[in-house]
């Protein structure tokens, strides 16, 4: 099982990214891509600059890596009740290579924010984007509400938070062996 995952945050100290490195630590049998969207980093998509340029190389890239894997785990940051600017920007790029790019693809998708919505909105907009748009598969998704008050010191310290994402983990993971079955 060949996993792509990253965090929708272009920020440094992305609560996201915490949460996203707690979930990876806690998968099991799986060959792991952990890539920093900074890392692919490109001009505002536009028609005019795809048709002037062609596809930036870092998207060729990012959109290879999502062709390699088998699944992906995504937390996503919250701006303004969306993705962030920097992830729907590559986003962007990728869905001009090809469309459906999830296609096959089974998807781990979680979300944090320091509210009580745990970036339930942007989840309520990545649901119906990675599914209707891109033809991924979403076999887990989950908000994790507080950050601050329920993720201390790398570890999830709310029970009731720690054992939804595990199941969640759990849900992936078993997806992926019904297909060997």
């Amino acid at each position: 099982m060949k996993i792509l995952a990253f965090a929708g945050s272009n920020s440094k100290n992305s609560i996201n990214k915490q949460l996203l490195d707690y979930t990876l630590g806690k998968i099991e049998n799986a060959e792991i891509d952990l890539v920093d969207i900074n890392d692919f980093e490109m001009p505002i998509y536009s028609i005019d600059r795809q048709l002037e340029n062609g596809f930036p190389e870092l998207a060729e890239d990012f959109y290879k890596k999502i062709k390699d894997a088998d699944g992906l785990v995504i937390s996503l940051a919250e701006h303004n009740g969306n993705f962030s600017v920097a992830l729907k920007n590559i986003l962007d790029w990728v869905s001009r290579i090809e469309m459906p790019y999830l296609k096959d693809k089974k998807i781990l998708l979680l979300s944090t924010s320091p509210g009580a919505y745990g970036g339930g909105n942007v989840m309520e907009v990545a649901v119906k984007y990675f599914e209707m748009f891109a033809s991924g598969e979403i076999v887990a998704n989950s908000t994790f509400p507080s950050f601050h008050d329920n993720f201390q010191n790398n570890k999830i310290v709310n029970e009731e938070l720690k054992n939804t994402i595990l199941e969640k983990i759990t849900t992936f993971q078993n997806a992926f062996s019904q297909v060997e079955a």
